[in-house]
């Protein structure tokens, strides 16, 4: 079994900068980690690995820099990274990282079943994963918070939802996201740092996984940032003091006063 784990490196949560120009991301330059969704993928994928063999292969999408993030995953037991880096790549949305990530696993063309956090701490919007799939025309299982059985041809996962879990069953290959409740992440070994230390991590450009580039970048993504700014401090606020029975008639009667005058 081949599993690939889609990884990324993201900036430190007391470390976040943005360009006024483009309105995205700075991250050359700016503290980073592993995103700790990210973890959880990684671990699952080794868990898998070793019940059932096969390899592990991490890809990370970023700048030079983002090989950290790889050398970490190999540390933890990953066979090996892959860094998918070009200038094409700058600005990508979620459908145009989806699609590169897409176009990387297609060329790896033996993947069985393709690993993600579900969301980035940097843009929380849980898209990648599926958009992986949706660019590949794999099923999906987002939101996996166990692994029941998993073979060379099927896997049944528990879906974690809002207020329970469903079961599903996929064919393979596929994609699957998971939780924090899915494990327990391992700590790297020391024999996995001094392999990380000596991995070869490849980079493959834009033209390497013969990815078009309209579909890349600031220019190849449906969705533009217009304007991202700190809103300002909420103020004032009033606290009514009573009983219940006294505050509730003189709570309804702002919440009109209110409704009213936005609708007026």
């Amino acid at each position: 079994m081949h599993i690939a784990v889609c990884i990324k490196q993201v900036p430190d949560t007391t470390d976040v900068k943005i360009d006024p120009e483009t309105n995205t991301l700075m991250r050359e330059g700016v503290e980073s980690i592993v995103n700790p969704f990210d973890t959880y993928a990684i671990e699952e994928a080794l868990r898998l690995r070793e019940a059932h063999g096969g390899t592990v292969t991490a890809i990370s999408m970023g700048p030079p820099q983002a090989e950290a993030v790889l050398r970490e995953a190999v540390s933890m037991g990953v066979d090996r990274g892959i860094l998918v880096s070009d200038r094409a790549f700058a600005g990508s949305d979620t459908w145009a990282t989806s699609y590169a990530l897409a176009m990387t696993v297609r060329k790896l063309g033996d993947v069985d079943l393709v690993i993600c956090g579900k969301q980035a701490s940097d843009g929380d919007t849980a898209q990648v994963g599926p958009g992986i799939a949706t660019h590949l025309d794999l099923p999906q299982i987002t939101y996996a918070r166990k692994v029941e059985t998993c073979d060379d041809r099927r896997i049944v996962a528990e879906r974690l939802l809002e207020t329970g879990y469903e079961v599903i069953e996929s064919d393979l290959p596929c994609v699957m996201t998971v939780v924090k409740e899915i494990n327990e992440p391992r700590l790297p070994s020391l024999k996995g740092k001094m392999a990380a230390r000596k991995a070869e991590i490849p980079v493959w450009t834009a033209a390497d996984i013969e990815a078009d580039p309209a579909k890349l970048g600031l220019n190849g993504s449906p969705t533009k940032v217009v304007r991202i700014y700190t809103p300002e401090a909420r103020k004032g606020g009033e606290i009514l003091q009573g009983e219940p029975q006294d505050i509730v008639p003189r709570l309804v009667d702002k919440l009109k006063d209110i409704v009213v005058g936005v609708a007026s």
